[in-house]
């Protein structure tokens, strides 16, 4: 088997809330190289990590992660909508082996997926359609999350069952790092949201465009200073790289709830999808951290990085 693997910040105010043009030309560069890494290997399958925002996984039943054997996305924020081209044979043996290796998961025949899933298929390949897929939801959001160990282990086990396919296998994490968008939560909710987190009514396009215009005015006031989020840690941020970048991934076995939320925000967990990427590839073998780019982007409300990796 031969494998690599790619972490790609997300935001759903890209394009919408953008940077000063200096910074947006240092992360074009960055996925363009990214995107390069990517066509030099020519992946035969993609393993995309990556969380929801309450658009496809809700409270009535909410995994920690679940594997999809058919997805498809719902177009939030103007990402692309429609059917994902996830590779049915191989999600099955990937959900089969992942259970042989002693790791529950939850599996889904007909996942919905949001940004989350579709920007970096789109930043990377250009669409949703290009590249045999399997995607995995890896919650980040919705309390209590479990321990980070948990979602070390799920990418262990996932990598180890990825090397009986012999493909060409690109381990994708999307999310992160620092953020603390206003993403509601379920503690303390009115009746009317927590019912919509629970059930996960679809909105109409009216709400849809409501709910989208917050957050990009979150964007705007959190760049202007003028808001109670979280700031964007890049020390936090760049300890996370290092951890990645140095292959000591069973530190992160001792990182708390508490701690990721404290010191990145409350979206901070979507880490996890890095976490189980990096642990997918080092599964494989020893791996080395090829390119490296991070920059705080407060219009975004994220700090933004992008990584890539290859086997020693």
């Amino acid at each position: 088997m031969n494998a690599a693997a790619v972490g790609l910040s997300h935001s759903p105010l890209i394009g919408r809330n953008d940077p000063a043009p200096e910074v947006l030309a240092a992360v074009a560069e960055a996925v363009e190289g990214a995107r390069s890494f990517v066509r030099a290997y020519d992946p035969e399958l993609v393993v995309l990590y990556a969380p929801d925002h309450y658009n496809g996984f809700f409270y009535k039943e909410m995994p920690p992660f679940c594997l999809a054997t058919a997805a498809h996305a719902v177009g939030d924020f103007g990402s692309a909508a429609g059917t994902l081209s996830v590779d049915t044979e191989a999600a099955t043996a990937l959900a089969r082996g992942v259970l042989d290796h002693g790791v529950d998961l939850t599996v889904s025949a007909r996942m919905t997926v949001d940004h989350g899933f579709v920007q970096p298929l789109e930043a990377l390949f250009g669409g949703i359609d290009k590249v045999p897929v399997v995607p995995v939801f890896v919650n980040g959001v919705a309390t209590p999350l479990g321990p980070v160990g948990r979602i070390r282990a799920l990418g262990t086990a996932v990598g180890q069952a990825a090397a009986g396919l012999d493909r060409r296998v690109l381990f994708l994490g999307s999310g992160g790092l620092s953020h603390d968008p206003p993403v509601p939560v379920l503690d303390g909710a009115p009746p009317r949201v927590a019912d919509a987190l629970i059930e996960g009514h679809p909105p109409t396009p009216e709400q849809r465009a409501r709910s989208e215009e917050r957050v990009v005015r979150a964007g705007r006031e959190y760049a202007a200073g003028s808001t109670r989020m979280i700031p964007i840690n890049p020390a936090w941020d760049n300890l996370v790289l290092d951890v990645f970048e140095s292959g000591r991934l069973a530190d992160v076995d001792s990182w708390t709830v508490e701690w990721m939320g404290a010191e990145g925000g409350g979206s901070a967990h979507e880490v996890r999808t890095w976490i189980a990427a990096f642990a997918s590839l080092a599964a494989t073998g020893g791996y080395r951290m090829s390119s490296r780019f991070y920059a705080p982007v407060p219009e975004w409300i994220a700090g933004f990085a992008v990584a890539t990796a290859e086997p020693v």
